[in-house]
């Protein structure tokens, strides 16, 4: 049987990956905050519970890309575009440096993910 993933599915699985990156951008941000020494800072610490909710988001997106029929197999490599978009926060909003080797890596990453869906 050769199923084809639904569009709404890959979408669902984009979003989720835009989701993921704003997170660890969210838990970059709040860890700079957090006391070790002070473990209720974890608890109200803002982007750190920003972050828990673009997770929790990225769950909902998750279970909603796999109950419209999207395949497994296709759906968690678009999710590897994770990198892509944390990359591109690094860079436009951390000020981060880009390499020639960040942008190999990336292009593999686009590569990869091309392959797997066609």
């Amino acid at each position: 049987m050769n199923a084809v993933t639904p569009v709404i599915s890959v979408v669902s699985y984009l979003v989720a990956a835009f989701l993921g990156a704003v997170g660890q951008y969210l838990y970059k941000g709040g860890a700079a905050q957090v006391q070790l020494s002070k473990l209720v800072s974890l608890f109200t610490n803002v982007r750190i519970i920003l972050g828990i909710l673009c997770y929790i988001g990225v769950m909902f997106l998750f279970i909603f890309g796999l109950k419209k029929g999207g395949q497994l197999t296709v759906l968690y490599p678009i999710y590897a575009t994770t990198f892509i978009w944390a990359a591109l926060i690094g860079v436009l909003v951390l000020g981060e440096s880009v390499t020639l080797f960040k942008i190999l890596g990336t292009v593999l990453i686009i590569a990869g993910v091309v392959f797997v869906v066609r």
